[in-house]
Order: structure tokens, then C-alpha cells, then sequence
């Protein structure tokens, strides 16, 4: 007597796969007919395994979290190198994501998120993207409010307007990659942005 019916897919292999059809298409523009057969399952593999689509969703967005923002979070945390370099390292290794021929370009969360003002998305994946909207922000906010450099370089004082600053750029480069910009034109965003914060704050100093 078995034990159960076995599974005849790795649940991460398709999980990988709705997530890449989610970062292409968005929530809303994602189909269960493109999941499923990106996925390479049947819809009721699906349910039985993920629950419905927003379930799904749910566990894309939470496996992109993990294993896609997690390294860009550990070269932020490089505490040998000077902040401006950890900075610098930390969006550029988001650029190189976002510019990457080998998935959809830009960033999952600012395209699914960008889809939360219709209310096409439901309440628990707003969620998810709402809480993911918020903790770099306050990742950055904490970083200049709390690093020995920053401190000593006064960046402190203007902590929030600072971590805005680098988020937003990130999310406009997101849009920018998904248009065809290189990533060697993004550099000299990024560059122009971190001359700002560095350098204004040095002539106040």
C-alpha cells in the first residue's frame, strides 16, 4: 500500500517559474493559463500544492524576497568597506538584476506594486507588496541613522530624505531596465545620485 499519490513536479522548479511569469507580467497580467503552463502543471496541481493564484502570488513574491533582494542586502552589509563603496556595491548588484537578459528586466515588486493602485490586486498580495514597499526605506533610513561614517559625516540629519532618495532611484532604474537601458548608463545614476548625498553633506559639514 503507497502512501500517496506521488507528486510528479518539484514544487520549487514551478514555484521558480510562476514567479518569473509574475516578474514578466505583473499580477493582474498574469493568467492562470500562463502559470499553469509555465509551471508545466495542471490546474489542479496547482491548488493542491500552492492554493489559488493569489496564494500563489503570495509565495512567488515571498521566494523573489529570499532569494533574489537577500544578496543585495549582505553586500549592503559589508562593514570593511567605506559606506559610499557599500552603498555603491549594494545598487549596482540591484542593477545588474534589473538589467539581467536572463530574466524579466526591472524588478518584480515595483511592477506588481505599480498595479496595486487599480485594486486588480487582493488584499493579502497587497499586502505582501505593501510590507516589501516599506522595509527598504527603512533599511536605507536605518543605515544612515546608524552608521559610525554616516554619522560622522552628518548624514544622519537627513536620514529619511537620504534612504527616499536611493529607493527611488532604484525604482526608477527598475523602469528603466524594463525599457532597455543599459546597465552601464544606470552606473552614472547612480554615481550622480551618490555625489549628491556625499558631497552636499561635506560642503555643510
Amino acid at each position: 500500500m503507497t502512501s500517496g499519490r506521488k507528486r510528479e513536479f518539484d514544487a520549487e522548479t514551478a514555484l521558480e517559474a510562476a514567479m518569473q511569469v509574475f516578474w514578466q507580467k505583473g499580477y493582474a497580467g498574469a493568467s492562470l493559463a500562463d502559470l499553469i503552463d509555465s509551471m508545466g502543471i495542471n490546474k489542479p496541481s496547482m491548488y493542491r500544492a500552492f492554493g489559488n493564484k493569489e496564494a500563489l502570488f503570495v509565495k512567488a513574491t515571498q521566494r523573489y524576497l529570499d532569494t533574489r533582494m537577500q544578496p543585495h542586502l549582505t553586500v549592503l552589509q559589508q562593514t570593511h568597506l567605506p559606506l559610499r563603496q557599500r552603498i555603491k556595491n549594494h545598487m549596482m548588484s540591484i542593477l545588474a538584476m534589473q538589467c539581467d537578459p536572463e530574466h524579466a528586466k526591472g524588478c518584480y515588486l515595483v511592477l506588481c506594486q505599480s498595479e496595486m493602485i487599480s485594486g486588480n490586486v487582493p488584499d493579502e498580495a497587497a499586502g505582501i507588496l505593501a510590507q516589501a514597499d516599506e522595509l527598504p526605506k527603512q533599511l536605507y533610513t536605518d543605515l544612515f541613522t546608524q552608521s559610525p561614517e554616516s554619522i560622522e559625516l552628518g548624514l544622519h540629519i537627513h536620514a529619511q530624505a537620504n534612504a527616499l532618495a536611493l529607493y527611488t532611484l532604484l525604482k526608477g532604474t527598475a523602469s528603466m531596465a524594463r525599457c532597455g537601458a543599459s546597465l552601464q548608463q544606470l552606473e552614472y545614476a547612480v554615481d550622480s545620485m551618490l555625489d549628491g548625498i556625499f558631497q552636499h553633506q561635506a560642503k555643510l559639514s
